[in-house]
């Protein structure tokens, strides 16, 4: 199928819609877990369950369920994961239970990941060149963008005209709905599956070994960096920037313009602005620019972000913090990408479920780390964003290598030659 084709630009969208739909319900957490903690009576500990056990049911969903998509097909896949989901989704209606709630939401992560590789595969199924995977990747990412900052105001919205926010999940299962009945219908790009004894090496296993490869182990352990190192944006970001950390009320009396202000309450949205808006620039950069030199030059701004803004303190990581979502927007779509472009199309679901596992682990132990560090040095969390600099400087140094030595570039030629040439 040409991605000229009018299928493929539908199921383009569908796949965007599916990135949305997942950041609607993902990032929205932080705001949910306020008004559990005083509606269930749950401890700090108890409540972040509904962040680490999503993460680890994409993780362990990703690594050992992503070869469905290359041993079942991209369709079947994509159906059955965005069934699961929207199955989790409108069982909130009657969740008035703290452990049910919990259960949805782990159930929810398991049904993501294996919808999620699904697609990841099936963009390079609907891309002409690898180049073209990359810029589609970004597209992707910048619609999950887009969900991760609607996601928070409906919640907020609905909280505000006295609705559960469980009505957030409905509406997030509409919109899976939709995508099941637009799969269903949509005509998929042709999908030859390996035969004889190739076929039975698509499994679990080969998955496991996947992660000695060199190539997706590289890009899998950059994943993991760039998360931890993101994760401390919007997990620690308004821990740090609050004025006076020992009320148990947020302030911000000590920023004393009224736009300073507002920036400090609004910091993540902002930063979630800025990395949407980055992604959709990502599309266009990652076609007329040499991706490695961007991604060291945007990792090298992050760290210099993260340094000055604990340097400068409050007052300066009030603007460098949420800017760092410009140089992060281009960093991990472009990861996916080029990871799974280094292997063969009926290869992209194990590859892809095994970067999406290393990306969810780094979503839960990043922000756990720095929790840790945070604590034993008087729980202020300067000192977690200490431990995210960390990850972003060695980020940073595995950027240096890659733009310097180049490792994938012989690999990428290879299947742009073998896989991309008919498209």
């Amino acid at each position: 199928m040409s991605n000229q084709d009018p299928n493929s630009r539908i199921i383009r969208w569908l796949t965007y819609l599916m990135f949305m739909m997942f950041a609607m319900t993902s990032d929205s957490v932080g705001e949910i877990i306020k008004e559990v903690k005083v509606a269930f009576s749950v401890t700090n500990a108890q409540a972040s369950l509904m962040h680490s056990l999503p993460m680890l049911g994409i993780a362990l969903s990703g690594l050992f369920l992503g070869f469905l998509a290359d041993k079942i097909g991209r369709k079947p896949t994509i159906i059955m994961g965005l069934g699961i989901f929207g199955v989790a989704c409108y069982s909130f209606l009657i969740a008035d239970d703290f452990m049910l709630i919990v259960s949805l939401m782990s159930l929810s992560g398991v049904a993501v990941g294996v919808f999620k590789t699904g697609a990841l595969a099936l963009i390079g199924d609907i891309s002409s060149s690898t180049k073209q995977h990359t810029s589609t990747m970004n597209g992707a990412e910048a619609f999950f963008g887009v969900g991760a900052i609607i996601g928070p105001l409906i919640v907020a919205y609905l909280i505000h005209q006295g609705v559960a926010w469980q009505w957030l999940y409905v509406i997030a299962g509409g919109v899976c709905t939709v995508l099941i009945v637009g799969a269903l219908f949509v005509k998929y790009p042709n999908y030859t599956r390996e035969q004889g004894d190739e076929v039975k090496k698509v499994s679990v296993i080969q998955s496991l070994s996947l992660v000695k490869n060199p190539y997706a182990l590289g890009f899998s352990i950059g994943a993991f960096l760039y998360v931890a190192a993101e994760s401390a944006i919007y997990v620690w970001m308004p821990s740090y920037l609050v004025c006076d950390a020992s009320t148990l009320r947020a302030t911000y009396d000590c920023y004393t313009q009224g736009f300073s202000q507002t920036l400090a309450i609004y910091s993540v949205t902002a930063f979630f602005i800025l990395r949407a808006a980055g992604r959709f620039v990502g599309i266009w950069m990652m076609s007329h620019f040499n991706w490695a030199l961007v991604l060291m030059l945007f990792s090298g701004a992050i760290v210099l972000c993260f340094g000055l803004g604990l340097m400068g303190g409050k007052q300066v990581a009030l603007y460098l913090f949420p800017l760092t979502g410009i140089f992060m927007s281009v960093i991990y779509p472009t990861f996916n990408s080029k990871g799974i472009s280094c292997f063969p199309k009926n290869q992209h679901g194990s590859v892809a479920g095994v970067i999406l596992f290393f990306t969810a682990a780094g979503a839960a132990a990043g922000p756990f780390i720095m929790g840790l560090v945070s604590d034993a040095n008087g729980g202020d969390a300067k000192y977690g964003f200490m431990v995210a600099t960390a990850f972003a400087a060695i980020l940073f140094v595995g950027m240096v290598y890659n733009f310097v030595k180049n490792p994938t570039q012989k690999r990428l030629a290879e299947i742009e030659a073998s896989e991309y040439s008919n498209s």
